[in-house]
């Protein structure tokens, strides 16, 4: 299968939710389909990491931090939400994804995923439910916690969910070396979670028709192995296809279509090389055996947040994949044609490292701003703009 180089892209952002009037002295972007401005929700954050859209039209979002914050009416409350679990913020750990479940306006379930202790200063990744009641949480506990030990960093990790009562949830290969015996390398081992997608029962029981529950010795959570650090998963709501995006090293992120049981070859095989002099990891860029990216980036973009959009507010893009750059800092759009993947357009450009892509109720696209190099972090949406 050939595999496409990924170039550079953007996003779009919503109007609603009690977000700021269109500004002036906004400027316009133009991309191959619409143009269009970035507006900033709120700000005022600390590392941003994660949107959710409540009912009531406020907005839950995550700082890395540990805190979980509320944009209400275009305003960042200033009391962070309570009940939220005790995280190890060190390295690239801390508070991380959140998610509503499916029924949210029955059951109340909200998700999150973060860097839970385990003893020594260590942690892992874990999946925390709880029931959000009068702007707290309440009821909450883990539902997942994964076995996993490595540097403070590559936790993953996303939630989704599918329209079959399963939540997946994404776990990074914790910075393991890629080096030595390669296929022994825990991302590639199924008697650990380093380097797995996860799918559970949205209560946290594991599915029996998981594609592992009858190998002996292996976790029987575990959906698909051999990624590196997963930011990016989401469930297409047409196909019901598992879309994946994660970190390359030195170049080679990828784009994943996921499938049960399949291996997606970290660190076997891939188009990276290791940090600074750019020495060789892999003996090769594809085998048989392990699943080609659908579309890989080189150099490296370190991709985070996935979104497939289906709003009308930007119509020439509906059915777009969007896919946010910390490093490149830009929202790229990608197009499908079946499950062949195109680089499209690269939008938001330059505007900051991009950790989140949405897209809201009322049919925009948000993104969360998670920048570390002296600018503004903020909740932003794409707004149309008429061309003349």
């Amino acid at each position: 299968m050939r595999r496409s180089f990924l170039r550079l892209a953007a996003a779009v952002l919503p109007v609603a939710l009690g977000a700021p009037a269109l500004s002036a002295q906004s400027p316009v972007y133009k991309s191959s389909m619409h143009d269009y401005r970035v507006v900033t929700v709120a700000s005022g954050f600390v590392n941003p990491w994660s949107i959710a859209f409540l009912p009531s039209g406020d907005l839950l979002v995550t700082e890395r931090p540990g805190r979980l914050r509320i944009v209400r009416g275009g305003t960042l409350l200033p009391t962070p939400v309570a009940g939220v679990p005790e995280v190890v913020a060190r390295g690239q750990g801390g508070l991380l994804d959140v998610a509503l479940h499916p029924n949210f306006a029955q059951n109340g379930f909200v998700y999150l995923t973060y860097s839970k202790p385990v003893g020594g200063g260590a942690a892992t990744t874990a999946l925390y439910r709880a029931k959000f009641s009068n702007d707290a949480l309440v009821d909450g506990k883990d539902l997942f916690v994964a076995e996993t030990k490595g540097a403070p960093g590559h936790f993953g990790s996303r939630i989704t969910f599918d329209k079959s009562g399963h939540v997946f949830i994404s776990v990074g290969d914790r910075q393991v070396p890629p080096e030595g015996d390669l296929p022994n390398h825990p991302a590639q081992l199924l008697t650990n979670h380093h380097g797995k997608i996860i799918r559970l029962m949205d209560d946290g029981r594991v599915p029996t028709d998981n594609p592992f529950v009858n190998t002996a010795g292996a976790k029987p959570e575990i959906w698909s192995y051999g990624h590196r650090n997963p930011q990016g998963l989401t469930i297409h709501p047409v196909t019901g296809d598992l879309w994946e995006i994660e970190h390359g090293p030195q170049g080679g992120d990828e784009l994943n279509l996921v499938g049960p049981g399949k291996n997606y070859g970290w660190p076997v095989v891939g188009f990276g090389v290791n940090y600074g002099p750019g020495k060789a990891i892999h003996s090769a860029t594809m085998m048989k055996g392990m699943e080609n990216a659908k579309n890989v980036w080189v150099p490296s973009i370190a991709t985070s947040g996935l979104l497939v959009y289906t709003g009308t507010k930007f119509p020439e893009w509906k059915g777009s994949v969007f896919v946010g750059g910390l490093a490149g800092q830009r929202l790229v759009r990608v197009t499908l044609d079946g499950q062949k993947a195109e680089v499209a357009d690269n939008l938001v450009k330059n505007q900051g490292r991009v950790r989140d892509v949405r897209q809201g109720p009322d049919g925009f696209i948000y993104l969360a701003i998670d920048d570390q190099q002296g600018k503004p972090t903020a909740i932003v949406r794409l707004e149309p703009v008429a061309r003349k």
